[in-house]
């Protein structure tokens, strides 16, 4: 347990880290981790994966809303960019979280290995995000991508545990904004799907009782990576912006891939 306890302290550290830079809060660094964590101390493994996607959940609810604080005080947040789209990728993530909790945890894993897979080829193939030619001002999102699009988001993010980053960065690094502006943007509109994902994985019917657990939210693994993660992110915040847009934006997809190599070393 000491052992698990000091694994997810660190990993809360680089989930620090990925919250600032890329506005991931935790989603991809901790489903993994919960995942391996669980699995190793035998923790039935039909419900590992569930409980890591609702554990992520309930990480990014505090990781993205400090992250928000810190970002609005600095300047970095476009409310054109926020709103509506935030209500919609809520109405989306309900949904998504419920559809979650009725998928098996294999398919469950595959998806999340295929939807990494998805977003690092799209990423590198398609114009736009690696190199984007900015903007002034940068393009306005449309109806259809706020609506439609939104509760996409919600949808998929929700369901695998992930917050909105993956998507909505990529999204708002095509309209034009650098990669700073888009991954600090990235942790409010992750706000809405990570409290949905928490509630409704908190009072899932499904939910095996465990130690420690409150429907499938695992709280000493939560703990254990927010203990690690807040402080980090009060440190990084300082160095927001800081990174050149390019190197921003490629090691944002090399962070992808590594998740999608250990997904696949875990046996998916």
């Amino acid at each position: 347990m000491l052992t698990s306890f000091f694994s997810l302290l660190i990993f809360g550290c680089l989930t620090g880290v990925t919250t600032v830079l890329f506005g991931f809060g935790g989603g991809f660094i901790t489903v993994p981790v919960i995942y391996g964590v669980l699995t190793a101390t035998a923790r039935p493994g039909a419900d590992a994966m569930h409980v890591a996607v609702a554990t992520s959940a309930a990480v990014m609810v505090v990781n993205a809303v400090v992250a928000t604080s810190a970002q609005w005080r600095q300047g970095r947040l476009r409310s054109a960019y926020l709103w509506p789209l935030a209500g919609f990728i809520a109405i989306g993530a309900c949904a998504g979280s419920f559809a979650a909790t009725l998928v098996g945890g294999t398919a469950l894993r595959l998806l999340f290995t295929a939807y990494l897979l998805v977003t690092i080829t799209d990423s590198l193939l398609r114009k736009g995000f690696l190199s984007v030619a900015h903007q002034i001002p940068a393009k306005s999102l449309d109806r259809g991508t706020t609506t439609l699009g939104g509760m996409g988001i919600g949808l998929v993010a929700a369901a695998l545990g992930v917050g909105g980053s993956v998507m909505t960065v990529p999204l708002l690094r095509r309209r034009g904004l650098l990669m700073a502006e888009a991954t600090a943007m990235a942790n409010p509109l992750s706000v809405p799907v990570a409290v949905a994902g928490t509630l409704v994985y908190a009072l899932a019917p499904t939910a095996a009782s465990g130690a420690g657990q409150f429907g499938y939210v695992h709280v000493p693994a939560g703990a254990a990576l927010l203990v690690g993660s807040l402080p980090t992110i009060a440190v990084m915040r300082r160095v927001t912006g800081r990174v050149p847009d390019r190197a921003h934006s490629a090691a944002y997809v090399v962070l992808l891939l590594v998740v999608l190599i250990v997904m696949v070393t875990m046996g998916i």
